[in-house]
């Protein structure tokens, strides 16, 4: 059954790890898919971080929009799919890490995963995606 839009807005805004794809823009290849970090609130727009040269970061500056999948199998098989453009790039700050990382690791992981993270993984830049086209179900509802 198709969740409600409180319902899909909520579920996305818990801290899943999303799979991402976006047009690989390379001649015979598919869309890229990769596992992401996020940060959703309901009615909002969600942002990710990524390497600005990185290749997920080239195909979503290339293709001006992405889509995300966040699923659960337990207690019951739900999933949400978001697409829209890309509403803003810009360069990403430690404070942004920060609050990204606190929403997927333990606390007591985090500041030294940031200290790793913003020396070692070179100038990372927040997109902002506009949801725009949405799919949901719950397989276990109805």
């Amino acid at each position: 059954m198709a969740l409600s839009r409180e319902e899909r807005e909520q579920f996305l805004a818990e801290p899943h790890v999303a799979a991402l794809a976006v047009d690989a823009v390379e001649e015979g290849r598919a869309p890229l898919t990769v596992p992401i970090w996020y940060v959703y609130e309901p009615g909002g727009d969600l942002w990710i971080m990524t390497g600005r040269d990185s290749r997920k970061g080239r195909a979503i500056a290339a293709a001006g929009r992405f889509s995300m999948m966040v699923d659960r199998v337990t207690p019951t098989v739900r999933y949400v799919s978001v697409e829209g453009p890309v509403v803003s790039t810009r360069a990403a700050t430690r404070e942004e890490l920060v609050e990204i990382s606190a929403r997927y690791l333990p606390a007591e992981k985090v500041d030294a995963y940031v200290d790793f993270a913003w020396k070692e993984h070179g100038e990372q830049v927040v997109v902002h995606l506009r949801p725009e086209h949405w799919l949901s179900a719950d397989l276990g509802e109805g």
